[in-house]
């Protein structure tokens, strides 16, 4: 299963939604994001590319109770955690917070095969030692608004466990 990993959309509909189609074209079957959605209205472009969203909230929260509105009206397709996420797709433990300290500590615990974060704008991609004497998977995927650094996103794929940083395509006029 492919994934897109986005965060720090900041109120950048237009970018969020090429992020997704780009990665859905690519064979992503969902999408992960690690907060700063800003507003619910950020989400509805990228909805309507189909596939479903898993969204966390960052330090730019927004407005909370319109994002679950938007969640409960979208027939299953988006799925609002809250502050942070413990899904399971494809067999992974996968498990989503904003900030980058947090998912650090949560790979090093090996409860989980992939963590992903954002907050920092930063685009990374690691493999972190655990406790349990194995690996974890931290992936950042940037800003895919631009703000600050390239506009980027994560392409995953689950059964491989590969990530790619993607940098944003310009926007077709």
């Amino acid at each position: 299963m492919k994934i897109c990993i986005v965060s720090d959309s900041h109120d950048r509909s237009a970018s969020l939604a090429r992020a997704v189609r780009e990665a859905a074209a690519q064979g992503a079957a969902a999408v992960l994001h690690c907060g700063d959605v800003i507003g619910a209205n950020t989400l509805r472009a990228a909805l309507d590319c189909g596939i479903p969203l898993h969204v966390v909230h960052g330090n730019n929260l927004g407005d909370p109770l319109a994002m679950s509105r938007l969640a409960a009206a979208s027939q299953g397709r988006l799925m609002y955690h809250g502050d942070d996420a413990r899904i399971e797709l494809a067999g992974r433990r996968i498990f989503m917070v904003h900030y980058p300290h947090y998912g650090h500590a949560l790979a090093c615990t090996g409860d989980w095969d992939l963590v992903c974060c954002g907050h920092d704008h930063r685009a990374s991609v690691d493999k972190i030692a655990h406790v349990r004497g194995g690996t974890s998977w931290l992936v950042n995927p940037g800003t895919v608004a631009g703000i600050g650094a390239p506009p980027t996103y994560v392409l995953g794929d689950l059964a491989k466990m590969d990530f790619s940083v993607v940098t944003l395509t310009a926007d077709e006029k």
